[in-house]
């Protein structure tokens, strides 16, 4: 029988080492292929989801939003009532873009100017465009956070590219708030003016555009001094967007 050499008995231990060493690293390997696959379906899933749900509002009007919801729990139900675009004035989508973004026909979701502008005004003035807005109000939530920011700039040249300058608008004055628990321009106009979104005049319309930024502090039926020179601006600017054909992606 050959005789076992001190050489031959520390061999193995090395070996068995080896063996056990060698496990962690397969372990850790296979978990982080398996986090990689669950990161790429859920990366797929989402950007599915973003395609799908963005695809579906392009064609059917939009139930309802997730601040819609809150809302109307808050306050024990809203006023809204969904019309086409055809049945919103056209002097109400012409306020609207004087005045929350007058480049709309001219870009493909973001402004750029405005938001070169905004930088260089050390971020004291809003850059959103009615397209981001939209996106905001109809997909996501309200208030700031990074998340809903990234968010808003992944969804928003999706929503470009599914949906037409004109059915953003109209998604748009469907879905904002002109008044607490008041949404959409159908809703606006009989409740500040007794009357249908498409019978708004200038000076209506332009009253209800005043409110946007702040709709639950300003009163387009009882304007304030700030909001009745707010609303004259947009007026002016709202004949200035239908002279110069700033208007020619919605307006027929």
């Amino acid at each position: 029988m050959a005789r076992r050499t001190n050489s031959d008995s520390a061999a193995k231990p090395r070996g068995r080492r080896s063996r056990a060493g060698g496990t962690r690293p397969s372990r850790l390997r296979r978990a982080a292929q398996g986090l990689r696959r669950w990161l790429l379906r859920a990366a797929i899933g989402s950007i599915a989801l973003i395609l799908g749900w963005t695809a579906l509002y392009a064609v059917v009007p939009v139930p309802t939003t997730f601040y819609m919801i809150g809302e109307s729990r808050r306050l024990g139900g809203i006023e809204r009532d969904w019309v086409p675009l055809e049945r919103i004035s056209v002097h109400l989508q012409r306020a609207a873009v004087a005045a929350e973004d007058a480049n709309f026909c001219r870009h493909w979701g973001f402004d750029m100017d405005a938001i070169r502008d905004a930088i260089a005004e050390g971020g004291q003035r809003g850059a959103s465009t009615i397209s981001q807005q939209t996106v905001k109000n109809a997909f996501l939530w309200h208030g700031r956070s990074w998340l809903r920011k990234a968010l808003e700039a992944t969804i928003t040249p999706v929503m470009e590219l599914f949906w037409s300058k004109s059915r953003v608008l109209e998604v748009y004055l469907n879905v904002a708030e002109f008044d607490e628990g008041v949404f959409g321009a159908e809703a606006a106009a009989r409740h500040h003016f007794g009357v249908a979104a498409a019978d708004l005049t200038p000076r209506q319309a332009a009253l209800l555009a005043a409110v946007l930024p702040d709709p639950q502090g300003r009163d387009a039926g009882r304007p304030s001094p700030f909001v009745d020179r707010r609303a004259a601006s947009i007026a002016d600017g709202a004949a200035t967007i239908a002279a110069d054909g700033r208007d020619n992606c919605f307006a027929n």
